[in-house]
C-alpha cells in the first residue's frame, strides 16, 4: 500500500535539525556529512521510521568564514537551509530562530563542534515515543570535556535555578542536544520574549521532560566561545527567567523580621515587668528597627509580586498552550512497522 494509506503508528517521523553557527568553518562540513545519511528513510534502534528532512544552519555572525561554508553546503545539499541573523545574538537566540524556521514533526538542536553525535538522534526519538515525552534532553554518559571548576560551578548553578523555579524547571536536565516536539518548539519560539532562556521557556509548557543517555564526543581543538563574563551572563539570564520565587524571598524576609520584632518586644516587656535589667531606650530602638525593617521589606515583597506578574508577561510566559491531539500527532506513532 502506498504512503497515502499508511496510518497511525507506522507513519514516518520527519525531523528538522537546528545548528546555531558561530565558529563553524572547520566543523560544519563534517557535521553535515554525518547528517547526510539520515536524510534517507531510517529506522531507529526500536524500529520507528524517521527521516531528517532539513538541516537548518543559523548564522550567528561569528568571527570566521562560516557564512561561506554555509552557502557552499546549501548549494551542495537541497536539505541544508541557511538562516541569516542580522548580527550576533547568542546561541539561544540563534537556536530559537532556527526552531521558528523549522517544519518537521520533531526538532533536534545540536552544537556545531561535533561533540553531539547524529547517530544518537534515533535514540532520542525512541525515548520520546517510549516515554510519550514532548522534550528529551541528552544525558552525557561520559564526563563533559570542560574543566573541573566549570563543571562544578555549572552543577551548582543548575541546582540554584531549581530552587528559584519552584519545581517548574529541572535545570539539571538542560542540555543543548535536545529533541522537541515540533509544534511545542515552534510555539515557544513564537511567544518567548527577548533574553528568555530557551530551556526555561520550554519547561513552561512541556508536560513531561525526560533524558536519554548519550555519549559525548571531544570538541577537538575548537576554542570555546564562552568567556567567564559570558558564562556569568548566561547564568544570570537563567536566574532572571526561572520564575518569581526570588521576589517572594523578599516578602519572607520582611515577615520574619517583623515577627522577630514583635516577639522581642513581648519578651523585653515581660522582662521589664518582672524587674529585669533592660537598658533604657535600647528596647524601643531595637523593636522599632526590626518592625520598620520588616514592614518595609514586606511591602517591597508585595510590590515585587506585582513586578513579577509584569515580568512573566514581558518574558512571554503563556497561561496555556493549545496542541493537537497527542494520539493523532507524532507521539501517537509508536509502532515499529515491519
Amino acid at each position: 500500500m502506498g504512503d497515502a494509506t499508511r496510518t497511525g503508528t507506522d507513519q514516518e517521523h520527519t525531523l528538522s535539525v537546528i545548528v546555531p553557527v558561530y565558529r563553524g568553518e572547520r566543523h560544519l562540513p563534517g557535521l553535515v556529512d554525518e547528517l547526510s545519511p539520515l536524510t534517507e528513510p531510517q529506522r531507529s534502534p526500536a524500529g520507528h521510521p524517521y527521516r531528517v528532512t532539513e538541516v537548518i544552519l543559523v548564522n550567528d555572525c561569528g568571527p570566521d568564514d562560516s557564512a561561506r561554508v554555509m552557502r557552499d553546503l546549501a548549494a551542495a545539499h537541497p536539505w541544508v537551509r541557511p538562516v541569516w541573523l542580522s548580527r550576533n545574538f547568542g546561541q539561544h537566540a540563534a537556536t530559537i530562530a532556527g526552531v521558528a524556521s523549522s517544519s518537521g514533526d520533531w526538532v533536534v538542536t545540536m552544537d556545531e563542534d561535533g561533540q553531539h553525535d547524529p547517530a544518537a538522534i534515533g535514540d532520542l526519538l525512541d525515548t520520546a515515543l517510549r516515554e510519550r515525552s514532548a522534550l528529551v534532553y541528552a544525558s552525557p554518559r561520559n564526563a563533559t570535556p570542560h574543566t573541573v571548576f566549570r563543571n562544578t560551578t555549572s552543577r551548582a548553578a543548575k541546582l540554584l535555578i531549581n530552587m528559584l523555579s519552584g519545581g517548574d524547571a529541572d535545570a539539571t536536565k538542560f542540555h543543548s542536544f535536545r529533541l522537541v516536539l515540533g509544534e511545542v518548539g515552534r510555539s515557544v519560539a513564537a511567544y518567548a520574549g527577548q533574553g528568555v532562556y530557551l530551556d526555561v521557556a520550554l519547561s513552561w509548557v512541556a508536560d513531561w521532560v525526560t533524558t536519554c543517555p548519550v555519549s559525548m564526543r571531544s570538541e577537538g581543538a575548537r576554542v570555546s566561545g564562552y568567556s567567564v563574563r559570558t558564562l556569568v551572563s548566561h547564568f544570570w539570564r537563567m536566574v532572571m527567567t526561572s520564575g518569581t520565587r526570588g521576589l517572594r524571598v523578599v516578602s519572607l524576609i520582611g515577615a520574619t523580621f517583623a515577627t522577630f520584632g514583635l516577639a522581642l518586644a513581648v519578651v523585653l516587656a515581660v522582662d521589664r515587668l518582672a524587674g529585669g535589667n533592660v537598658p533604657e531606650g535600647w528596647t524601643s530602638t531595637v523593636v522599632i528597627v526590626l518592625l520598620c525593617s520588616g514592614i518595609i521589606l514586606y511591602a517591597l515583597g508585595i510590590v515585587a509580586e506585582y513586578i513579577g506578574v509584569a515580568v512573566n508577561m514581558a518574558m512571554g510566559k503563556p497561561p496555556y498552550l493549545i496542541m493537537s491531539d497527542p494520539q493523532a500527532g507524532p507521539l501517537g506513532r509508536s509502532g515499529r512497522g515491519t
